[in-house]
């Protein structure tokens, strides 16, 4: 039987991890993958991806009743990927996530065929990004690009995406990797 792959994007906030996802996702008949949304305790309207938002009691008790495949917290919000996305995975379409760095090694023991991605930016672009983007302070927007430039991502399969210069360039190589043949597994009995 064959089975999807996780496509597990991670990188730096204001790195362009939803841009590069959105132009591989316009180019991506739903047949071939599904990019699964977030839902997050921060409010829709503070910007970004599209994501649903989820009061913190309601998020709790999806947690508690088995509703995420993934979750972490970050920054003062938590983060989870519904549990749709192993139903997906088993029809054999390749599942797109926007992820977290630190939660990698606890994702990937969850699905160990995955292929994380990477998006790396140059740090002035990074800057640049997040001030336009206006939900930080300064303060807080130097403290980011320290974080990003101090963690250390690993993983035996990890591909790495320069969104430094056009989208399509980026774009294009995410496309290609939404497209990788499904992995070929039998389900365990």
């Amino acid at each position: 039987m064959h089975y999807g792959r996780l496509i597990y994007v991670i990188g730096p906030s204001g790195c362009g991890k939803d841009s590069v996802m959105k132009y591989a996702r316009q180019r991506c008949p739903g047949k071939e993958a599904a990019f699964a949304h977030r839902y997050i305790t921060r409010k829709a309207a503070a910007g970004g991806e599209n994501h649903i938002h989820l009061h913190p009691d309601e998020f709790q008790g999806r947690l508690e009743r088995g509703a995420f495949a993934l979750n972490w917290e970050s920054h003062g919000f938590r983060y989870g990927i519904g549990g749709e996305i192993d139903i997906w995975l088993e029809s054999g379409m390749n599942v797109v996530v926007n992820g977290s760095r630190a939660y990698l090694p606890e994702a990937a023991r969850r699905y160990p065929t995955m292929l994380p991605v990477l998006i790396c930016v140059e740090p002035d672009i990074l800057k640049h990004r997040l001030r336009l983007r206006g939900r930080e302070s300064p303060m807080e927007i130097e403290r980011r690009l320290e974080r990003a430039q101090a963690y250390d991502v690993e993983h035996p399969c990890l591909e790495c995406l320069d969104n430094s210069g056009e989208l399509s360039l980026a774009g294009s190589r995410m496309l290609e990797l939404v497209r990788l043949d499904r992995v070929k597994m039998r389900k365990a009995v």
